[in-house]
């Protein structure tokens, strides 16, 4: 049997995390590269990418960064992503389908448009991506040592709570649905599918109630475990999905929302006579 360094090690492998400069793909990012692996991280802005590759690379960890421009909201912009991965190695490891966008409004003003643009991304764009990705993917799976594929979802998409995010909740939703077809799918290719389907984490998107300590501790009294998620609950759970100890695990939709989704009245039967 593997040693527990050995079970929960990436060290080697290759890993793309699109989205990977900011917030929760960034600590995706340097999980990954503290295990060991060979990180590419792609953005829109490639200028912030180089930035947050070259500050993960300094830090000294076991792997290595690097930073590119990659859009996933246009088929065009996927192409070129896929090109480009491909240009710097015919095999994939990993693939972290973490860019996403988000739009908010009142339910009798919420824009048509941004049904269109929320699902482009969040939905058509990962589908799109990860499909172009299979032969890289293919090239590095093994019957004993699966290439991964990881889909960031969120607790939003597990519980029915929109709160003026329409169609980002429902996009997410169709995460984790995907995310259960592409295991039964791959799983003859050796690939896994798995979905991260995380509560409150700090990042660009819930900046405007979790970027200061006081908001982020008043975000946390809404979660069971009293607290927003921190880079350490996803690095756990990531380089698990992503090593041999994960390796006999697809389909899966992991909660990582302090037991949020396992919420239920705690008085079920209180007022019957």
């Amino acid at each position: 049997m593997s040693t527990v360094g050995e079970l929960f090690s990436v060290a080697g492998k290759r890993a793309l995390v699109t989205g990977g400069a900011t917030g929760v793909g960034r600590m995706i990012a340097e999980a990954l590269a503290m295990g060991g692996a060979e990180v590419m991280i792609a953005s829109r802005k490639a200028e912030a990418c180089e930035a947050a590759a070259s500050e993960m690379s300094e830090a000294g960890h076991a792997g290595r960064v690097v930073g590119f421009a990659g859009d996933v909201s246009t088929e065009a912009g996927i192409d070129a992503l896929v090109a480009e991965v491909a240009a710097r190695g015919a095999s994939l490891d990993i693939l972290v389908n973490n860019a996403g966008v988000s739009w908010g409004a009142p339910l009798d003003t919420f824009p048509h448009a941004q049904w269109e643009r929320v699902m482009a991304v969040n939905v058509a764009g990962m589908f799109s991506l990860t499909r172009g990705l299979l032969p890289a993917l293919q090239a590095a799976a093994g019957a004993d040592a699966p290439a991964r594929v990881i889909n960031i979802g969120s607790v939003m998409g597990t519980l029915p709570v929109a709160e003026g995010a329409y169609s980002y909740a429902v996009s997410k939703a169709a995460v984790h649905h995907m995310t259960r077809i592409l295991a039964q799918e791959l799983a003859p290719m050796h690939i896994t599918v798995n979905a991260l389907a995380p509560g409150p984490f700090r990042s660009k998107m819930t900046a405007f109630a979790t970027g200061t300590e006081e908001g982020a501790a008043r975000v946390g009294q809404n979660v069971p475990l009293g607290r927003i998620g921190q880079a350490e609950d996803l690095a756990g759970a990531i380089l698990y999905l992503s090593s041999a100890a994960g390796a006999y695990v697809s389909g899966a939709i992991l909660p990582l929302d302090g037991g949020m989704s396992a919420q239920a009245p705690s008085h079920l039967f209180a007022n019957t006579p």
